[in-house]
């Protein structure tokens, strides 16, 4: 079976079958390189022709909408989960173990939480209103873990940008010969975040410039 937009008509068998070989090539180019990788490397590690990319997928965004899908919907089941947990310390911990973790096998991922979409089609859109409710959660989180006394008054929503920032550089450095060491760095900023006997924290920057400069790590 493949899964359709309503109102698509269904693919012919090799049709589908192209389709789901792009869908997975493009998963792993984007988890390996991010989310900029050529059209021509995708439809080589499908083994098709680009032209049968483009025909399937017209832009990088359809590409993007469903090599994305699954992991999108985590995200948002990982708020959820975390907005519902019992001790909000607990559940504030949890997300930004899960997010973290789903960063570290994924150089795509920490992008497409703050890519803006340029097309508009059901698939996008349905991306964007998942992302979109993943976020909203992720700032309750902040205000219960915040209101329980165990999450630092200070910490912005925003900082989660700036961890994934730099989760980014050190999985890059790590993969290839400590490929967990990124989970040491989560606990040590864990830690940071805890309330307690804290010097005050410079202001957040601009969430823009927090988007632009992810974005610039996740192409290094």
């Amino acid at each position: 079976m493949t899964t359709r937009t309503p109102g698509e008509r269904p693919l012919r068998t090799d049709a589908a079958r192209n389709r789901a070989a792009i869908v997975a090539a493009a998963q792993r180019a984007f988890a390996e390189q991010g989310l900029q990788v050529p059209f021509d490397e995708i439809a080589r590690r499908a083994g098709v022709g680009e032209a049968t990319v483009h025909r399937r997928f017209p832009d990088r965004d359809a590409l993007i909408a469903a090599a994305f899908g699954d992991k999108m919907t985590a995200y948002a089941d990982a708020a959820a989960e975390a907005l519902a947990a019992a001790d909000p310390w607990q559940g504030f911990c949890g997300y930004v173990r899960r997010v973290c973790a789903m960063q570290s096998g994924d150089r795509g991922f920490a992008d497409l939480l703050t890519i803006t979409f340029a097309a508009a089609n059901p698939a996008v859109e349905d991306l964007e209103q998942r992302r979109d409710a993943g976020f909203r959660d992720w700032i309750a989180i902040v205000a219960r873990a915040r209101s329980s006394g165990r999450l630092r008054p200070d910490f912005h929503p925003d900082d989660l940008v700036v961890l994934l920032m730099a989760n980014a550089g050190v999985v890059a450095a790590t993969a290839g010969t400590a490929p967990d060491a990124w989970q040491r760095h989560v606990e040590y900023m864990l830690q940071a975040f805890t309330a307690g006997d804290t010097q005050p924290l410079p202001p957040p920057p601009a969430r823009a410039t927090l988007v632009r400069a992810l974005q610039r790590t996740q192409r290094t």
